[in-house]
């Protein structure tokens, strides 16, 4: 029959808070991981390693915040025995840390220490997937919008995305390879099985769930790719157009350069500078041929 376990919850705790809940020899890294502040939002990176007897796990749960554009990472640690489940939930410091409320009201007695670690990654791994889907909407609304945006605003937005995909890829990688350890049975007690058959299965299921959250970030990449290369176009199409503009406009002050400077040069026998209807035959000439290009112009549709 497998055994119950304890599970004990921490918020930001102690050394002293620690050792009171987990009486066994924690690994200085393992120890310093547990009471490390979040700092960078993709550090430490995410791991299930066996210590020997217990299992250290670290993972990182991306949220978006939409209404600010940006997104901040909560951060559960685990040390896990076939008797016990510890948990040190940490407090970022833009956002509100991990709330596994859901994960404890539906446990029941009977869960191992293995379940209930499947039950915490799978949350994780729903997180990514909830997070990917996100990210396309956003990606939809920078599409719909890149026509009417500015060009600062649709690169600034570009360019938070891209970034926070790159930070999501660098923390996904890890989680996915911490499900599979669990997998191939490198993550096990050195005196017990933690992780049976059964639940092997299940974390199966996660590592799946990662691998779809993987893809959905490939995606995302190629379709903010395609916005960008869009966007691009559409400046480079502006420009010409705008050059087109002032080449049709230099091209219509050009006859009328012409026309002023023939009549201009300082010539004592210029015909029409003794006519006169000299002076209203000149301005005749610049307005038909002004009218006469911007006519053509329009017919070529360059205007």
């Amino acid at each position: 029959m497998a055994q119950t376990v304890e599970w004990v919850d921490l918020l930001d705790p102690d050394e002293a808070t620690l050792r009171e809940h987990f009486s066994g020899r924690l690994h200085p890294l393992a120890l310093e991981d547990l009471l490390q502040p979040i700092v960078h939002d993709d550090e430490p990176r995410p791991k299930l390693e066996s210590h020997g007897d217990y299992v250290f796990g670290v993972l990182l749960v991306p949220v978006e915040v939409p209404t600010e554009d940006r997104v901040y990472y909560q951060e559960v640690d685990l040390v896990l025995t076939e008797a016990l489940v510890l948990t040190v939930r940490k407090t970022p410091p833009d956002g509100t840390p991990i709330d596994l409320a859901g994960i404890r009201d539906t446990a029941h007695g009977d869960l191992t220490a293995g379940m209930l670690a499947y039950r915490i990654v799978d949350q994780v791994a729903e997180s990514f997937l909830d997070l990917v889907d996100d990210l396309h909407d956003e990606v939809d609304e920078l599409e719909d919008h890149v026509e009417e945006w500015s060009n600062e605003t649709v690169r600034r937005r570009l360019s938070d995305l891209r970034h926070d995909l790159l930070h999501i890829r660098r923390t996904l990688a890890p989680t996915r390879d911490a499900a599979r350890r669990v997998i191939d049975d490198r993550c096990e007690l050195a005196d017990g099985e933690l992780f049976p058959h059964d639940v092997e299965l299940r974390f199966g299921d996660t590592y799946d769930k990662l691998l779809r959250a993987n893809d959905g970030l490939e995606s995302a990449r190629d379709l903010i790719s395609g916005v960008r290369d869009y966007h691009q176009s559409k400046i480079s199409n502006d420009q010409n157009e705008v050059m087109k503009r002032l080449t049709v406009i230099a091209s219509i002050l050009l006859l009328p350069t012409f026309i002023v400077g023939l009549y201009g040069q300082n010539f004592h026998h210029i015909p029409e500078l003794g006519w006169a209807q000299g002076y209203g035959f000149s301005w005749f000439l610049i307005v038909a041929t002004t009218v006469a290009q911007l006519w053509y112009f329009r017919r070529k549709q360059w205007i």
